[in-house]
């Protein structure tokens, strides 16, 4: 067990967990971790097995338990682990919601565990999201008593909503509630919104098992991925227990692991600032992240920050080991001064010592690659419009068509117009009678998916056009784990490697960008970046990568924070506007864009407040002051 097997110590006994209620163990990567919980739960499988007694599992669905049901069906079919003896109830289902739609969980755990393992169909139970109103109440009491006549869960797998909610108990549940119907949260809907292509499809209740039910599980895991559940995981496992944070009752129980990786964990106390509970390195990263926190925390720029500012708020260690503020700050202002560059290529016949980027070569070959068909304009386009402007030699590289990402209105109104031009055309009737009689639950046929795509690549053309970019240094990469025709995509395979290798040996850049957004592990940009980094890895003993740098971006939701940046590309009003017209390019995702998210700004405004506020926090610092900023992080490998 995952509590066994790492050095386990006690949440809140000891000094650098003393903020915290919950016990909590911290992965570099949500697949290490899964891997590892999926161990645990084949161990109770194997000894219940041994106790000729049944393994009763309660499970979870969305992204979170992807990699766990994986690795369980890898260790079913190279290892032999049996699921005869597994009894599963699952922790809630949308209602109304038939089985057989794509979205519902029924159909989600069949896909990812059921059809791969022998466990019997009698004992996987998953709350029927097609039972009459009438039924309902007596439905959730006999859901309930199944699990109690089981004896109850040995196992809970969880994951955790960004509104605090376990399974589907959201804000307001109480603490001994049982299996029920419950509204939905409008945040957890927009959570859903990309499963249904719009928040509008997503149903607004469901049916889900109480927090009482939960809590009397023997074993509960709940795990945390990405930088989106930094703030909830936080107020969970640090917090006081709350109705108005569902998972905060986990505190109440004695054997609850929360399985997090680095981004997910990035909040909690002795992570964000380690200093407060127990004695540090100070290494110069660690100490612009203090800085930088401790003149954010004050309000005051670097060069104001004062001894007693240090002494105040627990970082007089850093002080014992600089000697007084003062030499702190001239030192970590001039650290942060020296990631500014309006030469994100590197500035010819210059000194390079303190710059971010190389003075040579003075013409660099790039490759900037762009998950979506817009992230590059979106996350980096100053930079962009800037590495065209000093004479680099700039290829864009689209990884994936973005074609899901296009509404069927859209699509209908391109099949239209080419009807309308070529009036014989059998493949654009064929598309508009797709589109017009198309059902919720249709995956787009390949003539729409074509369609879709070529969308994409007319606004990405027209964009890189309208920044200077020739059309032979644009590509297209298509990389085939995108093409399922639906959200659920295709594990990374050596097809998608293959491509990228190829562009870079083809390329041989100086420079390669990346966007290093991992909101969502299990998401289109994380996938993006791991085939880039295994690219990277086979490629990297060709002597030409020993002169390759890579720099990552984030995307339109999240910023690196002050301390990361290691590249701050500052832009004038004109920049900011001219960036601002590229976006406009891609129209298909300007107005009513799919996958929103819970910000109803479009991108250009959400982007804009980005890198107008990553300037202000620039200045704030005490540098100079900006109209906004592009941020980038460097990646070693």
């Amino acid at each position: 067990m995952i509590k066994e097997s790492i050095n386990f110590k006690e949440a809140g006994k000891f000094e650098e967990t003393r903020f915290e209620k919950i016990h909590n163990v911290i992965f570099d990567s949500s697949q290490e971790a899964s891997i590892l919980v999926a161990q645990e739960i084949a161990n109770i499988i194997q000894r219940k097995e041994e106790l000729n007694e049944p393994c009763v599992l309660g499970l979870a669905t969305g992204s979170s338990p992807i990699k766990v049901y994986e690795e369980l069906v890898r260790l079913h079919k190279e290892e032999g682990l049996s699921f005869a003896n597994v009894v599963t109830f699952n922790l809630d289902e949308y209602y109304p919601m038939d089985k057989n739609n794509i979205q519902s969980y029924w159909h989600f755990m069949h896909e990812h565990l059921f059809d791969h393992v022998n466990i019997l169909p009698q004992n996987i139970n998953i709350p029927d999201g097609n039972v009459s109103s009438e039924d309902l109440q007596q439905y959730c009491i006999d859901y309930e008593m199944k699990i109690k006549d089981y004896g109850g869960l040995d196992f809970q797998l969880l994951g955790i909503g960004r509104t605090g909610h376990i399974g589907f108990n959201e804000p307001g549940s109480h603490v001994n509630s049982g299996t029920r119907s419950i509204t939905l949260d409008h945040l957890t809907r927009v959570d859903a919104a990309s499963s249904f292509l719009g928040i509008d499809n997503v149903p607004r209740k469901a049916i889900t098992m109480g927090i009482g039910t939960v809590k009397h599980a023997k074993r509960i895991v709940l795990l945390g991925w990405g930088i989106s559940k930094a703030e909830i995981i936080k107020k969970t496992i640090e917090g006081e227990i709350s109705s108005r944070v569902p998972a905060t009752y986990l505190q109440q129980h004695n054997n609850t692991t929360f399985v997090l990786d680095t981004e997910a964990s990035s909040e909690l106390t002795r992570v964000k600032t380690p200093w407060l509970v127990k004695s540090v390195i100070w290494t110069e990263e660690l100490k612009l992240k203090a800085v930088a926190w401790l003149s954010e925390l004050t309000q005051k720029p670097f060069l104001k920050l004062t001894d007693k500012d240090y002494n105040d708020n627990g970082m007089s260690s850093v002080l014992t080991e600089e000697g007084t503020a003062y030499h702190l700050n001239i030192k970590m202002f001039n650290k942060m001064q020296q990631t500014i560059t309006g030469w994100p290529g590197g500035k010819p016949n210059a000194d390079d010592t303190y710059r971010p980027e190389r003075a040579t070569p003075e013409r660099k070959r790039i490759i900037i690659f762009s998950p979506h068909p817009d992230d590059d304009v979106i996350s980096m386009g100053g930079t962009f419009d800037r590495l065209v402007e000093q004479g680099h030699d700039v290829h864009i590289a689209y990884q994936t068509s973005g074609n899901i990402a296009v509404s069927n209105e859209e699509a209908l109104k391109f099949a239209e117009i080419s009807k309308a031009l070529n009036t014989n055309s059998v493949e654009s009737e064929n598309i508009i009678n797709f589109l017009k009689n198309k059902k919720s639950n249709d995956i787009d046929s390949l003539e729409v998916r074509k369609l879709k795509g070529l969308i994409r690549r007319s606004e990405s053309l027209a964009a890189t056009r309208y920044l200077g970019l020739p059309d032979s240094n644009v590509n297209f990469l298509d990389l085939p784990f995108y093409e399922t025709g639906t959200v659920k995509k295709n594990n990374l395979g050596e097809a998608d490697i293959k491509i990228m290798c190829d562009i870079i040996e083809r390329i041989k850049p100086h420079q390669i960008y990346a966007a290093g957004d991992l909101a969502d592990p299990h998401g289109t940009h994380k996938v993006c970046l791991d085939s880039l980094f295994e690219a990277l890895k086979r490629l990297k003993h060709n002597s030409y990568m020993d002169d390759c740098w890579v720099w990552l971006y984030r995307g339109a939701w999240h910023e690196w924070e002050s301390y990361q940046i290691e590249m701050a590309v500052p832009m004038s009003p004109d920049q900011v506007l001219k960036k601002r017209h590229a976006i406009f390019y891609h129209q298909s995702q300007k107005d009513g864009v799919m996958f929103q998210g819970d910000d109803s700004r479009e991108f250009w405004v959400r982007v804009e407040d980005r890198n107008r506020l990553t300037a202000e926090k620039y200045h704030a610092l005490g540098l100079a002051d900006y109209s906004a900023i592009e941020a980038f992080k460097r990646y070693y490998f």
